[in-house]
């Protein structure tokens, strides 16, 4: 299985990610052109090769353009942008379905982390540090990443989150700022390894997010490293190192649990958070099943896949958040096929193809579709065209 691993030894941040992704082979022309279909969002991506205590890495800078540093040093409009306004203005992209759903989930996982430390409703939440371009280029660009990279899991080692005080908008605060350990509840984390912030609400948001487990125990064969530096100067090395990596497909022996609960009396715009919440604590799946209960009452099973080790997680989450009594528990075999992806060339370009295989067959094979779409649009071709190139190729093997 083909996954991205993030050792944040030294935290996580917005910037270091976007620099991880690009020293990973993420081509910093293609995540330019995807951040500008944001609109007219006046920023330079800088990105340079530096060393950071002898480690060669990349280093990247969201500079304003000289127009917008002006207009936030009279108006500090900047500075202030609410929720709604973020979530219009990628709504209002041309950004691909995919990426804009994920950039709106991970900037909503900080706006409801607001509203919460501050009292507020996420609809009245400004942002202030993470309201800034930069802030909007990093989530946004952190969707782009992972779309383009498109592993089949994300594991991650619990985030160092350092110690001391930050300086923000609401004055100086403790490390961890009350966002980010909102931000990171539930999950696994890493305290008072250095007396600054390593782990930022724009970070802890990328993780909880796009992270299906946290484990220093991971056993990985290493296909490509990346680094992504960050600006302080640290005793340690501050960066964030990412892997693109194979991990073994699941032991068959290993034990899966499935939990249940039916439920007939709660407001139903619940399950979508329900939903986000309970995949981010690493569940394998959660679905919904429309049932009929006792005394005819139509109701909602709530099912969830997990491996046995978040199995007491996600049942507490559930008896904590849901209006369920009581919930079912009882362990499930799982079998998968292994998925493998390569890269073909096509008169109009690159294109990643994913297999299915059993027993060392392939038994179906599938294109990137994403990939299908940018070559389209780029060429200027219809996308069946796109289309009938890959099979030609392919049954031509």
């Amino acid at each position: 299985m083909e996954i991205l691993f993030y050792d944040c030894f030294a935290g996580i941040s917005g910037d270091m990610n976007l620099a991880a992704m690009i020293d990973l082979g993420v081509p910093r022309d293609y995540l330019e052109s995807e951040l500008r279909k944001l609109g007219d969002l006046p920023f330079e991506l800088r990105v340079s090769r530096q060393k950071k205590n002898g480690i060669e890495g990349t280093l990247v800078d969201v500079v304003l353009t000289p127009e917008e540093r002006v207009l936030a040093s009279k108006h500090h409009h900047e500075e202030h942008r609410s929720w709604n306004e973020i979530k219009r203005m990628i709504e209002r992209s041309t950004l691909a379905n995919e990426t804009r759903d994920l950039s709106i989930r991970i900037f909503e996982r900080i706006a409801l982390a607001e509203a919460k430390v501050h009292g507020v409703s996420v609809e009245n939440v400004h942002f202030h540090e993470v309201g800034a371009v930069d802030s909007i280029v990093d989530i946004v660009g952190a969707a782009v990443c992972f779309n383009y990279l498109r592993p089949e899991a994300v594991y991650a080692t619990p985030p160092q989150l350092g110690g001391g005080f930050v300086d923000t908008a609401h004055g100086k605060l403790p490390v961890p700022a009350p966002a980010t350990a909102e931000i990171l509840r539930g999950i696994p984390v890493v305290t008072g390894g250095v007396p600054f912030e390593t782990t930022t609400p724009t970070g802890a948001a990328i993780l909880a997010e796009l992270v299906n487990e946290f484990t220093h125990n991971a056993h990985l064969t290493i296909h490509k490293t990346g680094y992504g530096l960050g600006h302080r100067q640290t005793e340690i090395p501050n960066l964030l190192r990412v892997y693109l990596a194979a991990v073994p497909d699941r032991d068959h022996s290993k034990r899966w649990w499935m939990i249940e609960c039916n439920i007939d009396d709660m407001n139903p715009e619940m399950y979508d958070y329900l939903i986000d919440r309970i995949l981010a604590l690493g569940a394998d799946d959660v679905f919904l099943t429309p049932v009929i209960m006792k005394k005819s009452r139509p109701a909602t099973t709530l099912s969830v896949l997990c491996s046995e080790h978040i199995a007491d997680a996600v049942s507490s989450f559930i008896l904590a958040e849901t209006t369920s009594l009581g919930i079912r528990k009882f362990p499930v075999s799982k079998e998968m096929l292994q998925r493998t992806t390569e890269e073909i060339s096509v008169p109009a370009g690159k294109v990643r193809i994913k297999h299915a295989v059993h027993n060392g067959k392939v038994l179906r094979s599938k294109p990137e579709f994403e990939d299908c779409r940018r070559l389209a649009s780029e060429k200027n071709l219809p996308l069946s065209e796109i289309y009938r190139q890959i099979n030609e190729v392919l049954y031509s093997r």
